[in-house]
């Protein structure tokens, strides 16, 4: 899996070289950037290999702690309810 792979349209990349980008605008990046990932590559694998790519060179930037952020909130999706919850036979 390459960059080019886990981010096609640049988003993250070029968040990086935006002077004076504050955080909410790197969550709002990061989100286009969520919805756009194809549902074939893992949100943590490609959070991780961003945050390799990027991260350790901009420690201190906003889209790093975003990042970061996103890494400890990705995890395998879990279906929920269903008709047995709507029901109460859950």
């Amino acid at each position: 899996m390459t960059l080019d792979d886990i981010d096609k349209s640049q988003l993250i990349h070029d968040s990086y070289r935006i002077d004076g980008i504050s955080a909410p605008e790197c969550r709002s990046i990061f989100m286009d950037w969520a919805l756009k990932l194809p549902a074939e590559i893992s949100s943590r694998t490609a959070i991780q290999r961003l945050l390799a790519e990027y991260g350790a060179a901009h420690p201190d930037h906003p889209m790093t702690a975003v990042l970061r952020e996103g890494l400890g909130a990705a995890r395998p999706a879990v279906r929920r309810g269903g008709r047995r919850a709507r029901l109460g036979q859950a």
